[in-house]
């Protein structure tokens, strides 16, 4: 099998299992329509932020996005805002791996969130770089799993250290959304959520 099969093979089967799987949990909750609107601006202003920084690599709002929805109206929000911005920015074949990381960047700040561990600003700025750690960890994962061959150490650390000031820039980036986003936005989601979700 091609390196390119093998990726199309791996990316399909990721892209199945965590949509589905998100999915089925998701239609289990019967949410209402005026529950999934503020996550869905909040997808659509990822996707703009994806845009409106396009000419700086890796320079995004996506991920502080998604750690403040997840933070606000809980995982499975979180995870939403990764599907849909990917919807509103394109696809491609790291389309299911960005939305499975971007989603599991949300899941984990809705579970850290109530725990009040962002409420130390410290924290919610180390877990915003790490989530772009992790972010790089698994995409660039994805890119060796479905594209390097021979997988050896040596190729596996090149690909890595090729990605890794990409996924700096991302964690800086993220930081700095944080830092400037997160209090306002929450306070404001917060009105909205005790207005529409009670």
């Amino acid at each position: 099998m091609c390196d390119y099969q093998q990726a199309a093979l791996l990316t399909f089967v990721v892209a199945v299992a965590a949509i589905a799987a998100f999915f089925l949990n998701f239609e289990r909750s019967k949410p209402a329509l005026r529950q999934i609107m503020p996550t869905v601006v909040l997808a659509a202003l990822a996707a703009a932020g994806r845009i409106i920084f396009a000419p700086i690599p890796d320079f995004k709002p996506v991920s502080a996005t998604c750690i403040i929805a997840g933070a606000t109206f809980g995982r499975q929000s979180g995870a939403l805002a990764a599907l849909v911005s990917n919807f509103f920015f394109g696809q491609g074949a790291w389309t299911p791996w960005q939305m499975y990381t971007w989603g599991l960047i949300g899941y984990i700040s809705g579970i850290a969130a109530p725990h009040e561990w962002f409420d130390k600003k410290p924290v919610l700025l180390a877990w915003g770089f790490l989530s772009a750690m992790l972010y790089g960890l698994l995409l660039n994962g994805w890119y060796v799993i479905g594209l390097v061959h021979p997988i050896t150490w040596q190729s596996v650390l090149a690909a890595y250290a090729a990605g890794f000031p990409l996924d700096f820039i991302h964690g800086i980036a993220t930081t700095l959304f944080l830092t400037a986003l997160y209090l306002p936005w929450k306070r404001k989601l917060e009105r909205v959520k005790r207005k529409y979700y009670m």
